[in-house]
C-alpha cells in the first residue's frame, strides 16, 4: 500500500476547510440525495461525500456504507485531492500498486472500483471528493463521468451555501445592535442564495433530460427530489427572514391567559383538528411578552404536527410556579430526539435530516426565550424511545 502524498498547499487547504465547519456535523438530506443519485447514475452500491482532514476521511454523506470515517492513510480520496481538476478512477484496485493491499480493498468494504470527483473550494483547494465505489471491477462511460463532475459541483455549492448561512448567524449578532441594517442585509442574503438554488434546479433538469432513459424509477424519483429541494431553500430564506425579524422585535410585556393564547395560535394556523392539547395547572394569569409566546408555541406546535406521522399529535403542556420563574413543560408523542442531539438541535441550521426541516424553528424558540431571560432544554434519558419533552423557564414579571 502506498499512502497518498501530502498536498503542497496542505496548510492552506486545512485552513480553508475549517471555515466551512463541516466536520462531524449532523446528517443532511440535501447531501444524501446527491450520493443516492450518484450511485444510481454510476450503478454502484456505494457513494460518499468524503472530507479529508489532518488524519482521517470523514463522510458528510454515505449511501450504502455504515462507517462514518476511516484513517487518511487508507483513503482513496487522499489520492484524488492531489489532482483537483481531474477524476480519479481506479477500475480494479487489486491490480493497482497503490491499493492492492489496502485494508479497505482486502477487507470491508472491499473497494475494488473507485471513481472520485474532487470537491474544490472557491479558492481552488480540494476539500474531499464525491466518490462512487463498487466491490467488482468497473468502467464508467463518458456520460457517467460528466454526471459525477456535475454532481460534485453541486456539493460544493451546498458547502458555499452552508458557509454563507454561518456567516449570516455571526452577522445577526451585529444586526441586533444595528436595526437599520437588518432589512438590507437579509434581502442581500436572499439574493445571494438564488444562485445555488438555480444551479441545483438546472442540474436536475439536465440530468432528467439526458439520462432519463438510463435510470430506473428510483433514480428518476431521486432526480425529482433534487428539483424539489430548490423549494426547500426558498423556505429556508423565508425562515431566516422571520428569525431576524422576531429576534429584533421590541419586547412588550402583557398579562394574558396562557391556555387561551395557545388556543388562538391553533385557530389562526388552522390546527384545531391537527392536534390535541392537554393542559395542566393553567389557572394562572401570566405576565410576559405575548408576541414572543405566540412565536414560541407556534414553532413548537408546528414541529409536533410536522413530525408525528403515525397518529394524531397529542401534546401535554403543564405549568409550575417556582420562586421567580414560571416552569412550562411541553411534551408530544412524536419520534423524539436522540440525547446526543439535545443541544445541537437548537443551533442555527442544524437539522436531523428530516424532510422540509430548515433548522431555524428551534433556534428561533431558544433565541426568544433567552431574550425573555429564560431557558429551554430537552429532558430525557437514553432509555426514552419516543416523544420529545421541552422544559422552559421564564422569569415572573411583576407589576
Amino acid at each position: 500500500m502506498k499512502p497518498a502524498d501530502i498536498p503542497e498547499n496542505e496548510i492552506e487547504r486545512l485552513k480553508v476547510l475549517r471555515t466551512y465547519n463541516l466536520l462531524d456535523t449532523l446528517p443532511d438530506e440535501d447531501y444524501d440525495a446527491i450520493t443516492k443519485i450518484a450511485a444510481a447514475i454510476c450503478n454502484t452500491p456505494i457513494a460518499l461525500i468524503s472530507i479529508i482532514d489532518e488524519n482521517r476521511q470523514w463522510f458528510k454523506s454515505r449511501h450504502g456504507l455504515e462507517t462514518t470515517e476511516t484513517a487518511r492513510d487508507f483513503a482513496f480520496c487522499s489520492h484524488s485531492i492531489l489532482n483537483p481538476d481531474e477524476l480519479l478512477i481506479i477500475n480494479d484496485a487489486r491490480k493497482d500498486d497503490r491499493f492492492h493491499d489496502n485494508p479497505l480493498t482486502v477487507g470491508d468494504p472491499n473497494v475494488v472500483f473507485y471513481a472520485g470527483a474532487p470537491l474544490n473550494s472557491l479558492e481552488g483547494h480540494s476539500l474531499g471528493t464525491l466518490c462512487v465505489i463498487d466491490n467488482e471491477p468497473k468502467e464508467l462511460n463518458e456520460n457517467q463521468k460528466e454526471s459525477l463532475k456535475l454532481l460534485s459541483r453541486q456539493v460544493t455549492l451546498l458547502f458555499e451555501l452552508r458557509k454563507k448561512n454561518q456567516e449570516l448567524l455571526k452577522a445577526n449578532e451585529e444586526v441586533l445592535r444595528l436595526n437599520k441594517q437588518l432589512s438590507e442585509f437579509a434581502y442581500r442574503l436572499s439574493h445571494d442564495i438564488k444562485t445555488p438554488i438555480s444551479g441545483i434546479k438546472y442540474l436536475s433538469e439536465i440530468v432528467q433530460e439526458d439520462f432519463a432513459d438510463k435510470l430506473d424509477a428510483e433514480g428518476i424519483n431521486l432526480l425529482e427530489l433534487i428539483s424539489t429541494r430548490s423549494s426547500y431553500l426558498y423556505s429556508l430564506v423565508e425562515g431566516m427572514l422571520r428569525f431576524t425579524k422576531v429576534i429584533n422585535t421590541e419586547m412588550v410585556y402583557e398579562t394574558f391567559k396562557f391556555e387561551e393564547l395557545v388556543d388562538k395560535v391553533k385557530f389562526s394556523c388552522n390546527w384545531e383538528d391537527a392536534c390535541e392539547i392537554k393542559y395542566t395547572n393553567f389557572a394562572v394569569l401570566m405576565k410576559q411578552s405575548k408576541i414572543a409566546f405566540i412565536q414560541i408555541f407556534q414553532n413548537l406546535l408546528s414541529n409536533s404536527i410536522k413530525y408525528v406521522h403515525e397518529s394524531k399529535p397529542i401534546i401535554s403542556i403543564s405549568l409550575e410556579v417556582e420562586p421567580g420563574f414560571y416552569k412550562i413543560t411541553y411534551t408530544d408523542n412524536g419520534p423524539g430526539i436522540e440525547e446526543k442531539y439535545h443541544k445541537k438541535v437548537f443551533n442555527f441550521f442544524e437539522t436531523l435530516g428530516t424532510e422540509n426541516s430548515t433548522g431555524i424553528g428551534l433556534s428561533t424558540v431558544k433565541s426568544l426565550i433567552e431574550r425573555l431571560g429564560g431557558s429551554i432544554v430537552i429532558v430525557g434519558s437514553k432509555e426514552k424511545k419516543s416523544g420529545v419533552e421541552f422544559c422552559m423557564k421564564f422569569p415572573i414579571i411583576k407589576g
